[in-house]
């Protein structure tokens, strides 16, 4: 909708335009670009200011959608200021001959302009009204074509741009080559040359004189980049083409080819390409929404299997820190073998734990990463909370896990957990490619090149536009491996999320109960049919290594597991019984033979800490270790028939004689075995990291309503029509400028307003040195304060009066 100014004429400044919107329109700029709002503008000059700076005029149009892009990019380029039928010509083209070919485009364009206008003038980017459209002065800097940066649109400087530098003589030899008439000043025949090739007709005329060769290197520049290099003894075309203006020089090697003779040739198109309406995004492939839901619910559990798998692989022993912040490239390695994952995909299970705050540094001097106390908490959640927690912590989250292993901008490799994996635009981006998968039917999946594309209209700009489009690959990935989505398709707990409601109990039932039981084979593989009971799996995760998962985990008893499990306190007599007790099948013979043959040798050889030693009631088995080779390392002498020294450590002892096939058992000082089962290490309360945000947050009704009202109160006082004064007074006269008066008159004057009820308007700088504009009824003067009713603040304040730089009365019908 256009703008006017109060008085019902066009605005002569964005400021103007702005002064003239209602509360809601200003809330609604406000609300779109909301680094206008830091701090909060005094006056409505302050705000037109701030919105014409560098920095957030980038902003704005980087949250633009590629057709109001467009338009930004045609105003660029387009005469300041620009009639809307111009504006539209430049979008829809004028050329007769295409016009068949373009017609649906052009209705479509039609359709949108009045929309995408509306968007730049809501956004403080074009202001004006339809027959004074003007593009804000940094936009058109930003977006007009220059030697060193070409316009998005492809085309170069106009006649009168190009022909700045050039000598008269030279420019009235260009009219005279045209066919035109000689002029008395090159200003003027600029201006014939300019219109030359403005003129259809005249343009045509001139070109079917051109050698075929000429449209060639014409076509050659038409669309961008309008630059070419020449030699000094150019080619007869190009010649032709120099001599008559169709190309300009713009260095002693390059010419260009002016905007005017390029839009000619496009047909009056200002893009070779007008995208008006957003690519759709249509269902691929559709499921049946059940079998959606069960594939994300598997996933999801797979995802809950694999975290507590992970944080507990780091609670006794957890990587170190790097110096820099971040995981070792060979811890990382070590953590995805551990998973049996590969490293990409450790690293997102990684930040996934980070992000959820399960894992974090311990903060101590040897620094590593481990478990923190809200795992502990977690982890004895049922299932469909505890993947509720992990997916409310991967939607807003930040930190961007697919780019470890990359390198910044200074070469300097990217660790998972370190500082510089935040990505702002990340969550952004997560959100909306759920959102575009959920506009569709449900149990839809999408092609992810129309995602993409429909990305890459919304947010078009270079740079921005390739981070997101990874952003979203990944995104697609995350989700799948979440249990978000099921077979592309958004599913029901991840519509519940993207509702910001919880999805716990939507994933509930469809997850499986945890089963008490495990199903014993007789190639010593324990099957269990679902997720298992917590004490259940505790323990078999110690007894047995994890041989493949899926709905059905596979274990698989070694004797270095049920060597652990003895470690870790148990008897052979434990062990019998808990299989007995949780195997729906009878437990086979070679595993009952295992525990039995393992248990038997546990603890036969003893180590301690003399500085270590080994002892043995059978001297023979000690004969063995010292005859035996694989021994030396480890520096081994017998001491008495049954005991051996070692110059190994107590810890590397038990190791070696495990790695020579032993069963050692750790023995303390009184003679008792040891059992090695070293308590989880946990950090300090640590809170989840918090995501990184996209320049400033969005601000809520109360704060768009109270700058609004705070910008209206600052621009009636310094748009406040004070009353003439005699020429000896010292009041300001120019609005805008704090007034100057002497004390006395400044005390007669306030104490005259709170006699009559009248307000006045003031300058006042406060304790911090700041100066304001204020426009007050005083209602009492005493002890050196004035109070009264501040209209600028809207509400009962007391001022100094010494602060008060000078008074001047309103006039009669401003207040």
């Amino acid at each position: 909708m256009p703008e006017a100014s109060t008085a019902g004429t066009a605005p002569r400044s964005l400021a103007e335009a702005l002064r003239a919107r209602d509360d809601a329109a200003l809330a609604a700029l406000l609300r779109a670009r909301p680094d206008l709002l830091n701090p909060v503008p005094g006056d409505v000059t302050q705000l037109a200011t701030r919105a014409g700076t560098r920095a957030s005029v980038v902003r704005a149009l980087e949250h633009l959608d590629r057709f109001a892009l467009q338009c930004a990019e045609a105003l660029a380029v387009a005469p300041d200021p620009c009639p809307y039928p111009v504006l539209e010509a430049l979008l829809t083209g004028t050329a007769p001959g295409g016009e068949d070919d373009r017609a649906p485009v052009a209705d479509a364009v039609r359709a949108a302009l009045p929309g995408a206008l509306r968007t730049l003038r809501d956004q403080a980017l074009v202001w004006g009204g339809d027959d004074t459209v003007r593009l804000v002065r940094t936009a058109r800097e930003l977006l007009a074509p220059s030697a060193s940066r070409p316009s998005p649109t492809g085309l170069g400087p106009t006649v009168a741009e190009a022909t700045a530098g050039m000598s008269p003589g030279r420019v009235q030899e260009i009219v005279l080559a045209a066919g035109l008439p000689a002029t008395h000043d090159p200003v003027s025949a600029v201006s014939a040359l300019t219109a030359l090739f403005t003129d259809g007709e005249r343009m045509s005329a001139l070109l079917d004189e051109a050698p075929a060769e000429a449209h060639q290197v014409l076509g050659r520049l038409v669309w961008g980049p309008p630059y070419g290099e020449v030699t000094a003894n150019p080619t007869p075309p190009v010649r032709w083409l120099r001599d008559r203006g169709l190309l300009l020089p713009s260095s002693t090697r390059t010419v260009v080819l002016p905007r005017e003779v390029a839009l000619h040739l496009r047909g009056g198109l200002a893009h070779r390409t007008v995208e008006p309406v957003a690519p759709p995004v249509a269902a691929a492939r559709e499921h049946r929404p059940p079998l959606v839901d069960a594939n994300a619910a598997g996933q999801a559990l797979a995802a809950l299997s694999t975290v507590e798998e992970l944080v507990k692989h780091w609670e006794h022993t957890g990587p170190a820190v790097l110096r820099a912040g971040g995981l070792a490239v060979r811890d990382l390695k070590r953590t995805a073998g551990a998973l049996d994952t590969s490293e990409s995909l450790a690293a997102f299970w990684i930040e996934l734990a980070y992000a959820a705050g399960l894992l974090a540094s311990d903060g101590e001097a040897d620094e590593r990463y481990a478990p923190t106390p809200a795992f502990d908490t977690w982890v004895e959640l049922p299932p469909a909370e505890r993947w509720s927690a992990l997916a409310v912590a991967w939607l807003p989250a930040t930190r961007t896990a697919a780019l470890a292993g990359e390198q910044d901008a200074k070469g300097r490799t990217l660790s998972v957990l370190g500082p510089d994996l935040d990505r702002s635009a990340d969550p952004e981006v997560r959100r909306r490619v759920l959102e575009l998968l959920g506009a569709l039917p449900e149990g839809g999946s999408a092609d992810p090149a129309e995602l993409l594309a429909r990305l890459a209209w919304e947010r078009p700009v270079r740079g921005t536009s390739e981070l997101r489009a990874r952003l979203a690959r990944w995104t697609l990935d995350e989700a799948e491996l979440l249990g978000v989505t099921g077979r592309g398709a958004l599913s029901g707990p991840g519509r519940a999320l993207l509702a910001h409601q919880d999805p716990g109990p939507l994933l509930a039932p469809l997850l499986p109960e945890p089963v008490d039981h495990v199903l014993l084979q007789a190639d010593l593989t324990a099957v269990a049919p679902g997720p298992l009971r917590r004490p259940l799996g505790d323990v078999l995760a110690v007894l047995a290594d994890v041989e493949s998962k899926g709905g059905a985990t596979v274990y698989r008893f070694t004797p270095g597991s049920v060597r652990r499990a003895l470690d870790a306190g148990r008897t052979a007599s434990d062990l019998h019984s808990f299989l007995a007790e949780h195997s729906r099948t009878p437990v086979p013979q070679p595993l009952t033979y295992l525990i039995d043959d393992v248990a038997r040798r546990h603890g036969h050889l003893r180590v301690g800490s003399a500085s270590s030693y080994v002892r043995c009631d059978d001297d023979a088995v000690l004969g063995e270790l010292l005859a035996d080779k694989r021994s030396a390392g480890l520096g081994l002498r017998r001491l008495a028939p049954t005991v051996l020294a070692a110059q190994a450590e107590p810890g590397a002892l038990l190791d070696g004689l495990r790695a020579m096939g032993y069963a050692p058992a750790a023995e303390s000082r009184t003679g008792d075995v040891l059992v090695a089962r070293a308590d989880a290490h946990r950090t300090p309360r640590r809170a989840a990291p918090v995501p990184v945000p996209d320049g400033p947050p969005v601000p809520d009704a109360t704060l768009l309503g109270a700058a609004v009202r705070a910008i209206r109160a600052g621009d009636l006082a310094a748009t406040a029509v004070r009353k003439e004064t005699a020429p000896t007074a010292t009041a300001a006269a120019v609005p805008g400028e704090l007034p100057r008066t002497s004390a006395a008159e400044t005390l007669a004057t306030v104490q005259a307003a709170a006699l009559t009820g009248s307000a006045v308007w003031i300058g006042y700088v406060n304790a911090d040195g700041a100066a304001s504009q204020r426009v007050i009824a005083p209602v009492r003067v005493e002890g050196g304060y004035v109070t009264g009713y501040d209209h600028t603040a809207d509400e009962v304040r007391t001022y100094a009066l010494h602060r008060v730089t000078g008074v001047a009365e309103l006039a009669d019908d401003q207040v």
